[in-house]
Order: structure tokens, then C-alpha cells, then sequence
């Protein structure tokens, strides 16, 4: 009797405020590595064409994207979302999670995440001006390039190392 293959991980980007750039490095990823890559948004985004790449056109209600990603991912799959909210409901499901400025999200941080961000935006509504993360930049592309990279490798590699052993 042989052993089944490990399931394959997918890769899913909320993408209503994903950055053009980092779309592209994950399409290109799906390509690479023969991966699926899911877009959700609650409209059309231009992606490229592959039939390792799709899109899923969700409901215009706030948080309707999230609401399809954490439906459908399972854990094992990876995930791209700049929601902190979102990442941390994504991370207790046993999804791995980055930003698009390439921070990975884990247990171990993203709670204290989750209260940060809380705690600026009580301040934001209390009238206290705080400054804004600043503009994003090729820095955060090279950061986020590197990191979704690095966990995609280590990913793959594990799955490899299950199968044959």
C-alpha cells in the first residue's frame, strides 16, 4: 500500500487593498511552484492569466473577503492580509500568515499585534493625531518578497520531506 501525497497548501491573498507589486510576486510564486493562489476581493482584480491563479468575487459588506478566506482556508494554507483582525483569526485556524510588508504573523505576535493596533486606533478616536504607517515602498516589497519566499520554501520543503519519508 503506498502512502497518499500531503495534501497541497493554498495560497490566499486578501486582496481588496493588496498592493499591485505583491500580487505579482505571489501569481508568480503559484506559477513557480505549481501552488493554487486565491484572490478574494468584492470586486475584479487584474491578475495574470494561470491555472495556478484564480479570483473569487465576493459581496460588497465589509469584510465579506475575510469571511470567504476563513471559510475556506485550512490549516497548512498560507495567507496574505494586511488585517490584523483578520490575520489573527486566520493564525488560531493554523494558517500561516504574512503582511504585505513581509511581517509573519504567529501565536507568538500577533495578539500583541491585535492590542497595538486596538490601542492606536482608541487613540485615533479619542482625538490624538497618530502618525500614519508611512507610504508603502520598495523596501516593504523587498521585504515581504523575501519573507513569503522563505516560508513558501520551508512550507514545501516539509511537504517533500513527508512524502518521502
Amino acid at each position: 500500500m503506498s502512502a497518499e501525497p500531503a495534501p497541497t497548501f493554498r495560497i490566499w491573498v486578501d486582496a481588496d487593498s493588496c498592493p499591485t507589486r505583491i500580487r505579482e510576486i505571489v501569481c508568480r510564486a503559484a506559477k513557480r511552484t505549481g501552488l493554487f493562489a486565491i484572490f478574494v476581493a468584492n470586486r475584479k482584480i487584474p491578475l495574470p492569466a494561470g491555472k495556478q491563479i484564480s479570483m473569487v468575487v465576493v459581496g460588497p459588506e465589509e469584510g465579506s473577503a475575510d469571511r470567504y478566506i476563513a471559510g475556506n482556508a485550512r490549516e497548512g494554507d498560507v495567507a496574505v492580509t494586511r488585517d490584523i483582525p483578520h490575520a489573527a483569526d486566520l493564525v488560531e485556524r493554523g494558517v500561516l500568515v504574512l503582511n504585505d510588508r513581509g511581517t509573519v504573523y504567529s501565536a507568538e505576535n500577533v495578539r500583541e499585534r491585535l492590542s497595538v493596533r486596538d490601542f492606536m486606533h482608541d487613540l485615533r478616536n479619542s482625538g490624538v493625531d497618530v502618525p500614519e504607517r508611512g507610504r508603502f515602498s520598495q523596501r516593504d516589497i523587498a521585504l515581504f518578497s523575501q519573507a513569503f519566499d522563505r516560508e513558501l520554501t520551508a512550507r514545501l520543503r516539509r511537504r517533500a520531506a513527508d512524502q518521502t519519508g
